[in-house]
């Protein structure tokens, strides 16, 4: 979920737009990248995080483990190691994880129509849920319009309007309401766009069938099993646990040179809900999506089916999506698994080789700069950033 409305052919998840608040890929291949000499292990990281500091990010923390060697740490700027933080649209792969359980329970199947578990829900302007699927919902092939694209809800939720919003509770039902006044972006199952509202829907599906919301569910089937202790499914509570940093961010139509920068640390994120309101640290979500990887989450057969990904565009060819999990192929032809987050003041990455042994999660606390892939090809590609220009901005910018 990325906290602007910036397309996800771009910087999805970077939050760099609050209206892609829940956007959350990055589709941008690595750039100013060259290959590094052999130098200590995850030293290439390290670097990256520093350029992002120099390039005016706050603060940011970064964790990786690769194989059996010990788990690592690295910091710069304004951050703590063991921060909680916003991980918006990773969100999405834990929701997919729980839909594609109850498959494997025969709770429901993924091609079922939407409409069977939400009847009435997915109707208007050319919306209609009896030929979208959950499987589509899951991998953004139903046409379903982003509300998040609503220019309307961009301006309260991710423009100005936001310092006087911020508080405000969102239902699943009016996030969807919003976008059935739009027509869908193409009929279901002949292209792919990003779309919030898909797992909106999805977390709305988890609650028909199981009768619990679906926070509660991610709860009961993926952070208990995994103690996973950092990470929550926060609802409408605003604050981050502690220890955690500041989130900074511009406002989306104050954003450019010389914007003024906003403390964005509470927000109540149920306008992002299913679609990523989740919070975590590093070192949860390497533990995620490492045990997803490796088969302790789904039987094999769900876990192909996540794993089966459809092209995201003919100028992004090295990329795919499968159910709410990303593949990528890397500047140095490594292949990894994961997802982007973006929402205010927060823009996260979280990556995994398929076998799981290699794992990354990372975090800036701003919206409006830096560059997570350039961290994701420092770690599994050993590529170091060029230096940042000289006359960019240092630290936290003045607030207001």
């Amino acid at each position: 979920m990325s906290v602007r409305t910036v397309r996800p052919v771009r910087t999805a998840i970077a939050a760099a737009t609050v209206a892609a608040a829940l956007t959350a890929t990055v589709l941008v291949p690595a750039t100013a990248a060259t290959a590094a000499p052999a130098k200590p292990r995850h030293e290439a990281t390290r670097q990256a995080l520093d350029a992002a500091v120099a390039a005016g990010v706050p603060g940011v923390v970064a964790g990786a483990r690769d194989g059996r060697t010990a788990p690592w740490t690295g910091t710069a700027g304004e951050r703590g190691g063991r921060d909680h933080y916003r991980v918006g649209s990773i969100t999405k792969t834990f929701v997919a994880t729980v839909l594609l359980q109850l498959q494997a329970e025969g709770r429901l199947d993924l091609d079922d129509p939407v409409e069977k578990h939400l009847p009435g829900v997915v109707r208007g302007n050319g919306h209609d849920g009896r030929k979208v699927t959950v499987r589509q919902l899951l991998n953004h092939t139903s046409g379903i319009y982003s509300y998040t694209e609503d220019p309307g809800l961009t301006a309260k939720v991710f423009g100005p309007g936001f310092l006087e919003h911020r508080y405000d509770t969102w239902t699943p039902r009016q996030l969807v309401a919003v976008a059935m006044t739009h027509e869908p972006d193409f009929p279901p199952g002949t292209s792919w766009h990003y779309s919030n509202t898909n797992f909106v829907l999805a977390g709305m599906v988890i609650e028909k069938v199981t009768g619990r919301p679906y926070g509660k569910e991610i709860e009961r089937r993926v952070l208990k099993p995994l103690k996973l202790r950092a990470t929550s499914v926060p609802g409408t509570t605003p604050t981050l646990p502690r220890p955690s940093s500041r989130a900074y961010s511009t406002l989306q139509d104050e954003a450019g040179p010389g914007a003024k920068v906003y403390d964005v640390t509470e927000l109540n994120p149920s306008m992002a809900g299913a679609a990523g309101e989740m919070i975590s640290d590093s070192n949860d979500l390497q533990t995620f999506y490492r045990a997803l990887l490796k088969g302790r989450l789904l039987p094999p057969a769900e876990m192909k089916e996540m794993t089966t990904a459809v092209p995201v565009s003919p100028d992004f060819p090295d990329f795919g999506y499968g159910l709410g999990l990303m593949r990528q192929k890397l500047s140095c032809g490594k292949e990894v698994w994961g997802h982007g987050g973006g929402i205010h003041g927060s823009n996260s990455q979280a990556q995994a080789t398929r076998d799981g042994e290699h794992t990354l999660a990372a975090n800036f606390n701003a919206d409006w700069t830096g560059d997570g892939q350039t961290v994701v090809e420092a770690e599994f590609c050993g590529t170091v950033p060029k230096a940042a220009p000289k006359d960019a901005p240092k630290g936290a910018p003045q607030l207001r």
